[in-house]
């Protein structure tokens, strides 16, 4: 098992969630977060008064799934999300070892976990 966490912009969300979902993955987590990479500062004014806007509003993405699922996920992360820009965002992947229904208190069975174990 594997976790992806991808950083997009906002705007992209929706797309992006649309991509995740023809290819069979409906389970994610979003959160909204801040941060800062190479894309440039933008000005703001608030109140009359001019600010530098140095951290950019993104969309955090959390998927948990099987290795064989790793490379189309990402590519499907990437055509949906990216519009050549700086600020496009990030793609993490991480190793997961176990992970637990909290209901059952039973680990969660992948088809990786399946397959090398005589499962199918």
């Amino acid at each position: 098992m594997k976790k992806i966490e991808a950083i997009i912009r906002p705007q992209k969300i929706t797309e992006t969630i649309k991509g995740l979902k023809s290819i069979g993955i409906t389970g994610f987590t979003v959160s909204q977060v801040v941060g800062r990479g190479k894309q440039k500062d933008t000005k703001g004014v608030y109140r009359g008064k001019n600010y530098n806007v140095t951290l950019h509003p993104k969309i955090k993405l959390e998927i948990v799934l099987s290795d064989h699922m790793i490379e189309l996920t990402i590519k499907t992360i990437i055509d949906s999300a990216q519009t050549g820009e700086d600020g496009d965002g990030k793609i993490y992947v991480y190793p997961i070892l176990e992970a637990y229904n909290i209901r059952t208190g039973e680990p969660d069975i992948t088809i990786d976990d399946l397959t090398t174990k005589g499962g199918f």
